[in-house]
C-alpha cells in the first residue's frame, strides 16, 4: 500500500514534470511567434498559431497572438471568430477579456468592449487570488482606468510599480505606464516609462515608437531617432508609420505622406487612423470627394468611432484650421458624447477662435472628469489667472495684460494696434472679423500654456491664431527684444491669416510677417547678417516648396531663424518682380483653396524656375551685403598661437577682410588698447554701417570712445547705432543722457520712444521723456510720461509727484496739482519745493472758498 502511494506520488510528480517541460516549451513557441509578430511577419505569425491552436491547455496563449496578428492586418471579422472561440474554451483569462475588448472595439461593438471591462474588475473582485500574476494584475489595472472611482494615481503606484518590480522584463507594463502618461499629456513621464522599458528590451519597436511620440512635442532629433530605430526592427511597424504620415503633414510635404500611408494600408487595408489622414490630406487639398471617401473609409468597421474625426480635427487644428477642426471634434463629441480628446481638443480651438465662453467651460469639463490631465489642470489654472488680467476694448481690439502693466504700457500697445490696423488692412484689402483678441502674458509659463497647453515651452516671443494673438511681456524678455515690433509681426498674421482663412503654408505666413516689419521700419526684424551671409551662399538655402519642413525639425537654433529670413526673402522677391499685388492674389486664391505652387505658378512662374531665380536672387542679396568687405574665412591654422606673424602676413593682402577686422579689434579690445581698437572698428562700420544684433561691432567701437572719453565719438558712432539697431537700450540710454546735456530735445525723444519699444517697465526712458517733452513745450506729453512713470515702483516718488504737481499747476489743474504736491510731501516731508508750490496752490485755492478740500491717497 505504501509502495502504491509512493509510486503514485512518483507519477503525479513525474507527470507535473512534464506538464511543466511542455508548458515551458510552448511558452517558448509563443516567444518566439510573438517576436516574430513585433518584427512585422504577420503571415508566417498567423499560418503558425492556426496550427498551433486546438481544445488543449495553452490554447489561449497562441489564441491571443493570432487575434493581434489579425487585428494588424485588418481582419477584424476572423480575430473575432478565433476570440469567441477562445473565450469559449477560456472563461478565466482577464487577458483574454483585455484583447477581446480591442476586437470588440474593431468590429464596430463598444458598448460589449464596455462588458469586458466589467468583467474583469469583477472577477478580480471576487477571485483574486487567481489574478495575482503580474501580467493579470497589469490588465486590472488597466482596465481600473477606465472605470470611475479608480484613482490613475493610485494604478501608477501601487499596480504598474508592483507588476513592474515583480516582472522587469514584461513589455505591457512599460507601455501601459507611458500610454496613461501620454493621455495626461505628460511627456516627461511617458518618456521616462518608455526609456525604462528599453533598457529592459532595446529592440522592442512599440516602445521605441512610444518614445518618439514622448519627444514628437520636444526633441525632435530624439524622435526621429526612436522611429528609425523601430522601422529598423521592424519596417511594417504601424503605429511608427503612422507618426512618419504626422511628421509629413506638418512639414507639408503630402505626397511623402501619401506613400507610406501606402506602406502602411498595405499592412492594413482598414487602418482608421491611415484613412483619417488621407482626409487630412484631402482637406487640406480641397478635395473634398477624396476626403469623404477617406472619412468613410476610416469607419467602415466602426461607425461611430470617435478616434477618426478627432485625429482629422486635431490634424487641421495643428494646421492652425481651427474652425474646420473644432467642426470635426464636435461630430466626434456626436459619436461618442464622452469621449474626452475631443473634448479638450475643441476646447483648445475655441479659445485660439476667440470663441471663449463655451472654450473655458469645456475645459472645465475636461479637469474635472481627469484631474490628472497636465494640460487641462494649466488650463483651468491660467484661467483663474487670467480673471485678474485687466483689459482695454475698443471696437477691433481686446487687450488682456496684467493689472500692473496695463496701466505702464497698455496705451501705447492699443496706439501700435491701430497704426498696424491702418497700415496692413488697407494694404492687404481684407476685412477682419471684430475684434482682434491680443492677450500680453507677464509669465512666460502662462504663454505657454494659453499657446501650447505646457508651460515648459520656450523660445517664441508671440503666436497667432488667426484672431487671437499671444504674446510674452516685455517683463519676461531674457535678452532685448523689440515688443512692437513683434506685436507689429503678429498682427500681420492676423491679416494674413484670415485674408486666407488660415489655408496658407507657414512660409509664406511668416514670410510676409518679417517683409511687413522691414517695411514699417528698416531697424526693425531679422537682419542678413555675416553668419546668414554664409548660408545664403553655401548649402543651407531650402527649395521654396519644402521651406515650411525647415520649420519642423531645424539642425540648429540658427537654422530657425534662417528660415524666417529666407521666407521673408522669397516674399521680397516676388513683390519686387512680380509687385504685390500677386502676393494678393496668391493670398486669394489660397482663401479659395488652391494649392500653393499652383497659384503661385499662377501669378508669377512655375516653381522649378522661382527656386532657380531666387537662388540667384539670394545669392545677389548675399554679394550687396557690405560689397567692400572681403568674406572669405581665415584658415583655422593662422588663429594658432605663435601664428601671428603669418597672419599679419595674410592680412595685409586682405586689409578689408571682415574676420581679420574682427580678430584685430578683438585683440586690441582684450589688451584695452583703445585707440588701436577704433581703427579696424571704424573701418568695418564704413564698410558695413547696418549691423545690428550681437554680432554688431558698434557697441565695441562705443566702448573705445567711452573709455578714451571721447564723447564726439561716442556721439557719433550712437546715432548711427540706434539707426541701425533696434534692439539696443544701451545705446538709447546713453544717447538719453548725452543728448539731454546738450538739451537735444528731439533725440531724447526719439531715443526714449527706441527705449520703450524695447522695456516700456523701468523709469529712466520716461523721465527723460517728460524732461524732453517739457523742454520743447510739449507739456501734455510731459503729464503723460509723468503720469506712467509713477505707475512703476520707483525711488524718486516725491520728485514725480512735485514734477507733474508743477506742470498740472502750469496749465490750471490746480486740484490735481495740490493733490499730487501732497503726495509729494508725504513721501518728503521735508521737500521745500513741494512746500512752496503746495503754498502757491493754496493761495490759488483762497480764491475759489468753494472748493472741497481731499486728503490724498496715496498711490500705488
Amino acid at each position: 500500500m505504501n509502495f502504491l502511494r509512493r509510486s503514485s506520488s512518483r507519477l503525479i510528480v513525474l507527470l507535473a514534470v512534464l506538464s511543466v517541460s511542455v508548458a515551458a516549451l510552448r511558452s517558448a513557441d509563443v516567444a518566439e511567434a510573438q517576436r516574430a509578430l513585433l518584427a512585422g511577419n504577420h503571415a508566417a505569425v498567423i499560418k503558425l498559431a492556426q496550427g498551433e491552436i486546438g481544445d488543449g491547455p495553452g490554447q489561449s496563449e497562441w489564441s491571443m497572438v493570432l487575434v493581434r496578428a489579425l487585428l494588424e492586418v485588418g481582419r477584424h471579422g476572423e480575430a473575432d471568430t478565433v476570440m469567441k472561440a477562445a473565450l469559449l474554451r477560456d472563461t478565466r483569462s482577464i487577458r483574454l477579456r483585455w484583447l477581446a475588448r480591442d476586437v470588440a472595439y474593431a468590429n464596430g461593438r463598444p458598448e460589449e468592449a464596455a462588458r469586458y471591462v466589467k468583467d474583469i474588475i469583477a472577477a478580480v473582485r471576487d477571485s483574486g487570488w487567481q489574478y495575482r500574476a503580474p501580467a493579470d494584475f497589469l490588465v486590472f489595472g488597466r482596465a481600473a482606468l477606465l472605470v470611475p472611482g479608480y484613482d490613475p494615481k493610485d494604478v501608477l503606484e501601487k499596480v504598474f510599480a508592483t507588476v513592474q518590480k515583480a516582472d522587469p522584463k514584461l513589455r505591457d507594463v512599460y507601455l501601459a505606464r507611458g500610454e496613461l502618461a501620454l493621455q495626461k499629456h505628460d511627456f516627461a513621464l511617458a518618456a521616462k516609462a518608455f526609456e525604462e522599458g528599453l533598457k529592459q528590451l532595446p529592440d522592442d519597436p512599440d516602445l521605441l515608437s512610444g518614445r518618439g511620440r514622448a519627444y514628437a512635442g520636444g526633441d525632435r532629433s530624439v524622435a526621429i531617432a526612436s522611429l528609425q530605430a523601430a522601422l529598423k526592427v521592424n519596417e511594417r511597424h504601424v503605429p511608427t508609420l503612422l507618426q512618419f504620415v504626422s511628421h509629413h503633414i506638418d512639414s507639408e510635404s503630402y505626397d511623402e505622406a501619401g506613400k507610406v500611408l501606402d506602406q502602411i494600408l498595405a499592412v492594413n487595408p482598414v487602418q482608421p487612423d491611415a484613412w483619417a489622414y488621407r482626409a487630412v490630406i484631402a482637406h487640406l487639398k480641397n478635395d473634398a470627394e477624396g476626403e469623404t471617401f477617406a472619412r468613410e473609409r476610416a469607419l467602415s468597421s466602426w461607425p461611430r468611432n470617435p478616434r477618426v474625426d478627432y485625429l482629422i480635427g486635431e490634424k487641421l487644428s495643428a494646421k492652425y484650421r481651427f474652425a474646420e477642426g473644432a467642426a470635426y471634434q464636435r461630430r466626434a463629441r456626436e459619436s461618442d458624447p464622452s469621449y474626452l480628446p475631443a473634448t479638450a481638443q475643441l476646447a483648445n480651438d475655441l479659445l485660439r477662435l476667440g470663441e471663449e465662453k463655451e472654450g473655458w467651460a469645456l475645459a472645465q469639463a475636461v479637469h474635472e472628469r481627469d484631474e490628472y490631465d497636465v494640460e487641462a489642470f494649466n488650463l483651468v489654472t491660467l484661467q483663474d489667472t487670467m480673471k485678474k488680467y485687466a483689459a482695454m476694448q475698443t471696437e477691433d481690439f481686446v487687450i488682456r495684460m496684467a493689472a500692473p502693466e496695463v496701466a505702464v504700457y497698455g496705451p501705447r500697445v492699443l496706439a501700435l494696434l491701430r497704426r498696424a490696423k491702418d497700415a496692413l488692412v488697407t494694404k492687404y484689402g481684407v476685412e477682419l472679423a471684430k475684434p482682434t483678441y491680443i492677450e500680453i502674458f507677464a509669465d512666460q509659463r502662462d504663454f505657454a500654456v494659453r499657446t501650447f497647453g505646457l508651460p515648459d515651452v520656450s523660445g517664441f516671443l508671440g503666436v497667432c491664431f488667426g484672431r487671437v494673438v499671444t504674446a510674452n511681456s516685455p517683463a519676461t524678455a531674457s535678452s532685448p527684444t523689440n515688443w512692437e515690433s513683434v506685436l507689429w509681426h503678429e498682427f500681420c498674421h492676423v491679416v494674413t491669416l484670415q485674408m486666407t482663412k488660415n489655408k496658407m503654408p507657414r512660409w509664406l505666413s511668416e514670410g510676409i510677417s518679417v517683409y511687413e516689419e522691414w517695411q514699417a521700419d528698416p531697424s526693425w526684424g531679422m537682419r542678413l547678417d555675416a553668419k546668414y551671409r554664409e548660408m545664403l551662399v553655401g548649402d543651407d538655402l531650402v527649395p521654396v516648396s519644402r521651406l515650411s519642413a525647415a520649420f519642423l525639425a531645424p539642425k540648429t537654433a540658427r537654422h530657425l531663424q534662417f528660415a524666417y529670413l529666407q521666407s521673408a526673402l522669397v516674399v521680397e522677391f516676388i513683390v519686387g518682380r512680380f509687385g504685390l499685388d500677386k502676393i494678393r492674389a496668391i493670398l486669394a486664391d489660397l482663401r479659395a483653396g488652391v494649392e500653393i505652387n499652383t497659384t503661385i505658378a499662377k501669378h508669377t512662374i512655375e516653381m522649378e524656375q522661382l527656386e532657380k531665380d531666387f537662388a540667384a536672387y539670394a545669392r545677389e542679396r548675399a554679394d550687396k551685403l557690405a560689397p567692400g568687405l572681403d568674406w572669405e574665412r581665415i584658415d583655422p591654422e593662422l588663429l594658432a598661437p605663435g601664428a601671428d606673424a603669418k597672419l599679419a602676413e595674410w592680412g595685409k593682402k586682405h586689409p578689408d577682410n571682415y574676420w581679420f577686422l574682427r580678430h584685430q579689434a578683438q585683440r586690441a579690445m582684450e589688451k584695452q588698447q583703445w585707440a588701436e581698437a577704433k581703427v579696424p572698428l571704424q573701418r568695418l562700420i564704413e564698410l558695413y554701417p547696418r549691423q545690428k544684433g550681437g554680432d554688431s561691432v558698434h557697441r565695441q567701437l562705443h566702448a573705445a570712445f567711452r573709455a578714451l572719453n571721447d564723447t564726439a565719438g561716442e556721439l557719433e558712432v550712437l546715432k548711427k547705432w540706434v539707426e541701425a539697431d533696434d534692439e539696443a537700450p544701451e545705446a538709447y540710454a546713453r544717447l538719453m543722457e548725452l543728448a539731454a546735456a546738450d538739451k537735444d530735445w528731439a533725440t531724447v525723444r526719439r531715443n526714449s520712444e527706441r527705449y520703450l519699444a524695447v522695456n516700456p517697465l523701468v523709469p529712466a526712458p520716461y523721465r527723460y521723456l517728460a524732461q524732453a517733452a517739457a523742454g520743447s513745450g510739449d507739456d501734455s506729453a510731459a503729464v503723460v510720461a509723468w503720469r506712467t512713470l509713477l505707475q512703476l515702483d520707483v525711488p524718486e516718488r516725491a520728485d514725480g509727484h512735485f514734477q507733474l504737481a508743477s506742470l498740472l499747476h502750469k496749465r490750471g489743474d490746480n486740484g490735481e496739482a495740490r493733490h499730487h504736491a501732497l503726495l509729494a510731501l508725504e513721501e518728503t516731508p521735508r521737500f521745500r519745493a513741494a512746500l512752496r508750490l503746495l503754498l502757491d496752490l493754496d493761495r490759488a485755492r483762497a480764491t475759489a472758498p468753494s472748493e472741497a478740500i481731499s486728503i490724498p491717497t496715496r498711490q500705488p
